[in-house]
């Protein structure tokens, strides 16, 4: 297999970068943007790597970032009243609910008890259910960092051609409603799809969300297309746990005009969407008179 080349892998620092640049120079202008909350519920070791990034992300774009870790035993009734609590309290910027959360605690419906307005990773339903009508200002991260490194490509959505392999609600529905908000032509695949190939192979652009490694092959693309990974799988090679994408991402370089490394494509450019969509709710909750 030959090695990526250099000038077909789309990163994700420099998009990661440039929004970044804009959230230090919006908090520049509103010093006092308030504070960003991240809950974990129990002492989850994977979850601390997401809080990081969050964190050093937040740090550089100069917004207060609370680590807070509830006990494990937390009832539900409990993290709502607490997150009730920042609802109502001005000093919240935002808040993020890390996942997984323990299995006793329905993460719907704590995902649905933080405002709107204060739900900065878009994940309350009517956050998702916004985008239907084209508000997409808070949408879910990762959805909207894939609509960011298409246009990073500089291809023109209107009447892209898009496949979305994968349709989970907080990754492939919400992205496929984005990027038809831009005017892009999307299918989507999932499980019940009878020839994924079929359509990919036809695609401008391919968005993969699906979690299973290796999924995408070289023989599944167009020469010339980009290829969005949105995977995270672990793989073991020779004895070592490695971080692989859902695209064999070698043999597609050889291919694909552009193609997303993992890790270090989708990845960066998610955690600058939630400083983005930081910003976002700091206007919303300016012109509800919030603040």
């Amino acid at each position: 297999m030959k090695d990526v080349a250099d000038h077909m892998v789309l990163r994700g620092a420099p998009v990661r970068d440039r929004i970044l640049s804009d959230v230090r120079a919006y908090v520049g202008d509103h010093p006092a943007i308030g504070t960003l909350v991240s809950i974990a519920i129990g002492d989850i070791p994977e979850v601390a790597v997401y809080i990081r990034n969050q964190k050093r992300a937040a740090e550089a774009a100069g917004i207060p970032f609370d680590e807070q870790i509830w006990p494990a035993d937390t009832t539900p009734e409990e993290a709502k009243a607490r997150i009730q609590a920042m609802n109502d309290d001005p000093s919240v910027l935002g808040i993020i609910l890390q996942r997984p959360i323990p299995a006793h605690i329905n993460v719907r419906s704590l995902q649905s008890a933080i405002h709107p307005l204060k739900d900065v990773e878009g994940m309350n339903p009517a956050s998702i259910g916004n985008i239907v009508y084209n508000d997409v200002a808070l949408a879910p991260c990762t959805a909207s960092a894939a609509v960011e490194l298409i246009r990073a490509t500089g291809l023109t959505m209107e009447g892209l051609e898009v496949v979305m392999i994968g349709h989970s609600e907080i990754v492939g529905k919400p992205a496929a409603m984005m990027l038809m908000a831009e005017g892009a032509t999307v299918t989507v695949c999932h499980h019940m799809t009878r020839s994924v190939a079929m359509h990919s192979r036809r695609a401008d652009v391919v968005v993969v969300a699906v979690g299973k490694a290796h999924l995408v092959g070289a023989d599944m693309i167009k020469p010339g297309a980009a290829v969005i990974d949105i995977g995270i799988n672990q793989i073991d090679v020779d004895g070592e746990t490695r971080i692989v994408g859902d695209v064999a991402t070698g043999p597609v370089s050889q291919v694909a005009g552009w193609v997303t490394p993992v890790p270090g494509g989708v990845g960066p450019v998610t955690v600058a969407i939630l400083m983005r969509n930081a910003t976002v709710a700091h206007q919303r909750q300016r012109a509800a008179g919030w603040i």
